[in-house]
């Protein structure tokens, strides 16, 4: 590694697990001089590689790069230096406009923007006048084969490997991605104060963020008026309403429930609207799965044909470029379509020993697949074989478009508790079981027993850096110390205090592993601990009998390292026998601890 600690901090992207998630960076992170130092270093490392590298030289015979190669490893990096490029843009549009500014060599934006002012923008659009009609085209159905050959001559990520084949019935579907203009109809008639439209997470999510509008519209006036100019990157602009509306997975599932009341169709029948699925999606797109297999090079040719690769830095309005077969614009490049398929692994799916939880934590029923691209998808993100996904609440230059069929739709739904794949998704992620993996226990045995100062230890529990956050070590037992201490009005010891001395009883709320509950039977002369998490309380049960238990600390990836944990000496026997612990509920104190 170049900067081990870097590396380890940064390896996780941009998905948190909820939108009400304010914890993630609750960290100390380097300077900003300190990582472009870092990025510095590996560009040369990266550059040398390039550079030296035998099976990169013109004068050898051409060598064929393919999953196994080492040099895959160098392909991985570069497309994923194109995501984060993509990512981080939507990072930067969401920032107030004074804190971001474009790079000096950024593409401009689309051009339509010069044809309207804020004067002449209608702050009530028109269609037809200000944004075009959006007739729904009829689609027939049929077989689709989704997958991409694993001999094909260009980089993929895991997921877009395997095969399906789906049948699909007929559909309609709508002419363009739903616009700015149509989607104002759905603001100015409430449809985000109506409950009814939503679901129920998407209402969470609606309140919390107190979400009136789209978040790239921005009030221009005040706010009663309705009235918005639109936010690109690194600008605002006045409000094109032809431009496909960015919204997420849960807005433009509400959007689709009032249409469908609008157009006078019964919620949750057939034929209502809805966002459209990965097989559908593969019939209306131009080209197609099977003639990119049969024509590699049929994807070059399409390009000149789609606002993506950055030809502009934000959408075009739907319809200036030229369809697919079906009539259908945009199905390629301008903004990512959601779907309502969760993203999930094609039959014969293998993990890549150089990036193993690309894709797996994320098969867990939680994340919506994104379809064709946006303006600024690059490499194997503007591919027909791409495969995305994002949780319903993220924003990605996403919109959607409106599909109507008298069959069920063809998305594909992951079974958590019967699809094998979940066994692959993390402890961490399973939000109903999340104080119950070895995982945390490993972590909190490190924590309260992994650097005492008698006992020995074979790894530190954190990882050793300038910044690491020792003084979390052995926190629990400080606390009891101070406790004591500011009790007792006196200095504490490390040892058991005289009869005389001795207080009652003490009650530990969330003892975890209960290194904070021995340090108290030191100073009382009984003390119940009770934590929600069995696991925890098990590992403290064994504790408590002077067994030692041993635990994994994490060096990188899926690399440990063992260590062992039991109570220091100076905590005896004795000293154990009056502590008694519990399962319990912080949160219903009147129940649980009622008997103390």
């Amino acid at each position: 590694p170049v900067n081990e600690h870097f590396e380890k901090i940064f390896e996780v992207g941009v998905d948190e697990m909820s939108w009400d998630d304010m914890h993630k960076n609750d960290m100390v992170w380097p300077l900003v001089s300190e990582v472009k130092k870092y990025k510095k270093e590996v560009y040369d490392v990266v550059s040398e590689i390039i550079q030296t590298h035998p099976s990169l030289d013109d004068q050898q015979t051409p060598v064929t790069i393919d999953w196994d190669h080492p040099l895959w490893a160098l392909f991985m990096s570069i497309e994923h230096e194109r995501i984060h490029l993509e990512t981080s843009s939507v990072l930067f549009r969401e920032m107030p406009i004074e804190h971001v500014r474009p790079p000096e060599q950024w593409p401009k934006v689309h051009p339509s923007v010069l044809n309207i002012t804020d004067s002449s923008s209608s702050s009530v659009p028109v269609e037809g006048k200000d944004f075009p009609s959006n007739e729904m085209i009829d689609v027939k159905g049929g077989w689709v084969e989704l997958g991409k050959p694993r001999d094909f001559p260009t980089y993929g990520w895991d997921n877009e490997y395997g095969y399906r084949k789906v049948e699909v019935s007929d559909f309609s579907a709508s002419k363009h991605m739903v616009t700015n203009g149509e989607f104002f109809q759905f603001v100015k008639a409430g449809g985000y104060q109506e409950q009814q439209y939503w679901s129920e997470e998407g209402w969470e999510w609606r309140k919390f963020r107190n979400m009136k509008w789209p978040f790239f519209w921005k009030p221009h006036g005040p706010e009663g008026l309705l009235q918005f100019r639109i936010r690109t990157i690194f600008e605002e602009h006045t409000m094109q309403w032809d431009w496909p509306v960015d919204v997420n997975f849960h807005e433009a599932t509400a959007y689709c429930n009032w249409k469908s009341e609008q157009d006078g169709m019964v919620k949750g029948a057939a034929e209502a609207y809805r966002v459209i699925t990965e097989s559908e999606h593969n019939i209306i797109r131009g080209p197609v799965i099977a003639e990119v297999k049969k024509d590699h090079l049929v994807e070059d040719k399409w390009a000149g044909n789609a606002n993506f690769n950055l030809l502009y830095s934000s959408q075009s309005p739907v319809g200036v470029l030229p369809p697919s077969n079906t009539g259908h614009y945009d199905t390629m490049g301008n903004a990512w379509e959601w779907t309502l398929d969760h993203f999930n692994p094609l039959e014969g799916f293998k993990l890549t020993p150089l990036y193993e939880d690309f894709s797996t934590p994320c098969f867990d029923g939680r994340h919506n697949m994104i379809m064709g691209g946006s303006f600024i998808s690059t490499g194997a993100e503007a591919t027909t074989f791409a495969r995305f996904h994002f949780r319903p609440h993220f924003l990605q230059h996403s919109g959607f478009r409106l599909v109507s069929s008298e069959s069920p739709p063809p998305n594909y739904v992951l079974d958590i508790e019967n699809n094998a794949f979940a066994a692959l998704v993390t402890d961490m992620e399973n939000k109903d079981n999340v104080y119950e993996s070895d995982e945390l226990v490993h972590q909190y045995l490190g924590m309260h027993f992994g650097q005492d100062p008698v006992l020995s230890t074979t790894m530190p529990p954190i990882f050793p850096h300038n910044n690491a956050p020792n003084h979390a070590l052995q926190f629990p037992q400080r606390l009891a110390k101070t406790l004591a201490f500011l009790l007792k009005d006196s200095k504490c010891s490390d040892d058991i205090m005289d009869e005389s001395k001795q207080m009652k009883r003490a009650l530990d709320v969330g003892c975890a592993v209960g290194g904070g509950a021995f340090e108290l039977a030191l100073h009382f002369d009984d003390v119940v601990a009770f934590d929600f998490s069995e696991a925890f309380i098990q590992a403290a049960q064994k504790l408590k009998c002077g067994e030692t238990l041993r635990y994994q600390v994490q060096i990188e990836g899926d690399i440990y390292e063992e260590s062992t944990a039991q109570v220091p000496p100076h905590v005896n026997e004795a000293a154990r026998g009056r502590v008694e612990f519990k399962v319990g509920d912080a949160c219903q104190l009147a129940t649980d601890a009622k008997e103390l």
